[in-house]
């Protein structure tokens, strides 16, 4: 009889917790793009963690948040609430140098969740005090009724071992359900769209990339090299100008650091295009959120 592990893990928290810089430290792949800002992952990806031992899919979700001023919004917690359902067991990773409210929204449906429940104490590098780490560890433990803690810099890939023998220690025995060459669920084109988002997300001010969006609307392999052109989807007319910047100094920037990434990920030469669009308010329209794939 086989002794291999498999489940799936969902990893929960408020927004900037380290949950996918998390997942990237854990499967060793830029699967998840990370910025300083908030509410940076918008959709829930899968990253592939297969050994000897057995196989783990992380499912990383948006960070739980109070602010609620659009359908989008809305959308993100709904998402993360969705992908707890069904998983073998739930990481609530905590940004160790402090507990917010949002902490408090995302420690409410960990407590809500059956199967394995793991607390990541994240960042700790940063914190001055490491009494406080006990402190809060005595705290939380006895809150949310954990099954294990663990402390982690995901950032500097400290702890990452620890999480994972805790978890597959946990696990139900089960055969690996993706190919073992595989880091993600998620399309070439997925991936290409999240890594132009991830620099616009870099290279603008703080309210304006909560409004874009990216679409992929060519994706074709060319000899040794991929051809792909990606619109980029605003939601006000302001904001175009600002997205391109002057004499498209911005765009030129984003398109070419866009680009090494995709070449890097994939492993071959990248041909990049990009263009800007506006549409008013689609991050109030629920249909169109259906169609640019924000499924809840």
């Amino acid at each position: 009889m086989s002794t291999a592990k498999f489940g799936h893990v969902a990893l929960i928290g408020r927004p900037n917790a380290g949950k996918s810089t998390l997942l990237n430290a854990l499967t060793g792949e830029h699967v998840a793009i990370v910025t300083h800002k908030p509410q940076t992952t918008r959709q829930r990806i899968v990253g592939l963690v297969t050994e000897a031992r057995g196989q783990i899919a992380f499912v990383d979700t948006p960070g739980l948040h109070r602010r609620k001023p659009h359908a989008l919004n809305r959308r993100l917690n709904r998402t993360a609430g969705a992908a707890m359902r069904g998983v073998d067991g739930v990481v609530l990773v905590v940004d160790a140098t402090r507990w917010t409210d949002e902490d408090e929204l995302a420690g409410e449906l960990f407590q809500n969740c059956d199967g394995i429940r793991l607390l990541a104490l994240n960042k700790i590098d940063l914190l001055p005090d490491r009494a406080r780490l006990l402190e809060l560890t005595a705290e939380l433990s006895k809150r949310l009724a954990v099954d294990t803690v663990v402390y982690l810099s995901a950032l500097k890939g400290d702890g990452i071992g620890q999480l994972l023998d805790e978890l597959f220690a946990r696990l139900p025995r089960g055969e690996a359900q993706y190919p073992a060459d595989e880091f993600t669920d998620r399309s070439a084109r997925f991936l290409a769209a999240e890594l132009v988002r991830e620099q616009l997300m870099l290279q603008l001010h703080q309210e304006i990339p909560y409004g874009l969006t990216v679409v992929i609307e060519r994706f074709e392999a060319e000899g040794a090299r991929l051809l792909i052109n990606a619109l980029i989807l605003v939601s006000e007319e302001r904001h175009k100008g600002m997205v391109i910047g002057r004499q498209g100094s911005v765009l030129k920037r984003v398109g070419s650091r866009a680009r090494r990434a995709m070449a890097e990920l994939f492993g071959q030469a990248v041909h990049l295009e990009l263009h800007v669009k506006t549409r008013q308010g689609w991050t109030d329209d629920e249909r169109l959120l259906d169609e640019l794939g924000f499924s809840d």
